[in-house]
């Protein structure tokens, strides 16, 4: 009897633990089945856990963390003398026996008017000093700048260069201030990313995005012939009030200085001068007062690769129509109807790398020019002049 209840023990011991072992194993099934067909979540409760993700900063507003409270506003007064009748000096009228004498009653008295412009700009140094276009402080009798931070400063403008639209302003207060980072517009690309910061409209703190959409356009393609640049083209909306306001890359350095926009069926076209051009002009302001600018005294034309009378052009490079008198060009022995193909052993290829590399070159140092004149090479040296140098 003893060894068969000891068996029954055994038995029944055995049964318990099956027992609860199911029970874990239907525990574990319930706690799986729940996990894996739990109810869908609503709308309002998927867009809360997705939230984070959605709130990822872009490249845009890190580039704009490291330039953005560099970009300023421009506010300009200009006093305005509306033009009397007849051409009479100011004050003139005013004098009544002038009146008398001549029975000139019911003249217009000239008046005076306060002009208002708007326009942006970047701090680029600790010392306040900001770059914008010449076309914004031009003829100003007062400049108030406004900072992102709400600080609004009185300016003065150290100097400007009409021939590539940039000037340098200097803030009338004391630092701290925001500096712009500047870039390197030499190793841009087309399709790189492009940020226009600025205020158009007089809408403050604007960016808009787009592409690289063109490198070194001539601005004589835009049908403008008192400038003396080669400009950023992009796709990024520019307006007015962007003129003077930086175009930044993708990781905020600043690599064009905004100056216009040209408008046309179905989208404008903005357009930078490119930042280490305005680098240099502003250095040369800064230093003399005014900017200079290299040139060797000719007007070119691209070669459009067909014979004439003077030369057969067979190859590449800048003809030149125009020979200023007495200048380096002429000098150096240079005539009309030369086509430029090479200058300090690069090769040329359109009037706009002529310029590039003349710009490039020291006014102390000559230029290794190659010629292609009647299908014979020709080397000549020639050493560029300040262009307020030339000869009248």
């Amino acid at each position: 009897m003893h060894g068969l209840d000891t068996k029954r023990l055994l038995i029944g011991s055995l049964k318990l633990r099956q027992q609860k072992y199911l029970k874990i194993f239907i525990l574990v099934f319930l706690i799986f089945f729940n996990f894996r067909y739990e109810a869908p979540l609503h709308s309002s409760e998927a867009l809360l856990s997705t939230t984070p993700n959605l709130s990822k900063q872009s490249f845009v507003s890190k580039a704009l963390e490291i330039s953005g409270d560099a970009v300023v506003t421009i506010e300009t007064e200009r006093k305005v003398l509306s033009s009397s009748e007849g051409g009479f000096p100011p004050g003139i009228l005013n004098d009544p026996y002038f009146e008398r004498f001549f029975g000139l009653r019911g003249l217009r008295v000239p008046r005076t008017r306060i002009e208002k412009g708007q326009g942006s700009g970047v701090i680029f140094s600790k010392e306040g000093l900001v770059l914008t276009n010449a076309h914004v402080v031009e003829k100003t009798d007062q400049l108030i700048v406004g900072l992102s931070d709400g600080r609004r400063v009185l300016g003065s403008v150290v100097g400007e260069d009409a021939l590539t639209d940039l000037a340098v302003i200097k803030l009338k207060s004391k630092g701290p201030w925001p500096i712009a980072k500047l870039g390197d517009s030499d190793n841009l690309k087309v399709g790189d990313w492009s940020i226009a910061v600025g205020n158009p409209f007089g809408l403050e703190n604007t960016v808009t995005l787009g592409i690289i959409s063109n490198l070194n356009r001539d601005v004589a393609q835009l049908g403008i012939s008192d400038k003396r640049i080669d400009l950023i083209q992009t796709d990024a909306a520019i307006n007015p009030g962007n003129s003077g306001g930086p175009l930044l890359n993708a990781v905020g350095e600043v690599i064009g200085i905004n100056t216009l926009v040209r408008s046309g069926p179905g989208a404008g076209l903005g357009f930078a001068i490119p930042i280490n051009r305005a680098r240099k002009i502003a250095q040369d302001i800064i230093t003399t007062g005014r900017a200079k600018h290299p040139v060797i005294g000719v007007t070119l034309a691209s070669n459009i690769k067909q014979k004439n009378n003077f030369l057969s052009q067979t190859e590449n490079g800048a003809i030149i129509k125009y020979l200023m008198p007495n200048g380096p060009a002429e000098k150096g022995g240079l005539k009309v109807n030369d086509l430029i193909i090479s200058i300090n052993k690069e090769k040329i290829s359109t009037p706009s790398d002529v310029v590039q590399k003349i710009n490039q070159n020291n006014l102390q140092s000559a230029l290794e020019i190659i010629i292609l004149r009647e299908n014979i090479k020709l080397l000549k040296i020639i050493k560029p002049i300040d262009i307020y140098d030339l000869p009248l």
